[in-house]
């Protein structure tokens, strides 16, 4: 007998996460989700993370309430502030400076939900990451060979920015690339989507 999945939403944009998802050979759509990612007052980043992610999968679930849909987001926690996105060079720049020589942990949380189902997981995968002491003008060669404005931290540890690292400590490598593919194999496992 053959096992038909319900329809599988990833609720991002990134180009990160689509290419960790794929991995898993389900198929699935892409929607945006049009979330605000602003932090709340005080808020942190492991709670930042979280809130993001479900929201993500909800924002695109309440069209889809057939579809399981998968939220992620990651933040960066420096001594418990919030690091996102640096979308500009000199936001980057200011980044890699001050995450310099630092231990630091990436946050990253992952939702399922189906709305049809009331079913609804999350999960949080923390990541030690030590970097190494940068000098400015290799974080600016760096900056210009990878342009990570897109990448949580400016680190894009996928490609050259495993060498600003002294050390990753994590459960789940994919996680610190965005999208932590064994938590999020078995919460689609829990909802009912069979990856083989």
């Amino acid at each position: 007998m053959v096992h038909l999945n319900p329809p599988l939403i990833l609720a991002s944009t990134s180009v990160y996460r689509r290419e960790l998802l794929q991995r898993l050979r389900v198929p699935f759509e892409v929607v945006a989700p049009h979330v605000d990612e602003t932090p709340l007052p005080r808020e942190a980043p492991d709670k930042l993370a979280t809130r993001l992610a479900l929201a993500k999968a909800h924002a695109v679930a309440k069209d889809r309430p057939d579809s399981i849909v998968i939220g992620s987001d990651q933040v960066v926690n420096l001594k418990g502030e919030c690091l996102g996105k640096p979308g500009t060079h000199e936001n980057a720049v200011k980044q890699l400076l001050r995450l310099q020589g630092q231990e630091v942990y990436f946050e990253t949380a992952v939702a399922v939900i189906c709305l049809k189902n009331n079913f609804q997981a999350l999960e949080l995968v923390r990541i030690r990451v030590q970097f190494r002491e940068l000098e400015v003008d290799e974080i600016e060669r760096y900056l210009r060979a990878e342009t990570p404005y897109d990448c949580a931290g400016s680190a894009k540890s996928e490609g050259l920015g495993i060498t600003l690292l002294e050390v990753i400590e994590s459960n789940d490598p994919t996680a610190l690339i965005g999208l932590p593919l064994i938590a999020t194999a078995r919460m689609l496992r829990q909802g009912g989507i069979e990856l083989f």
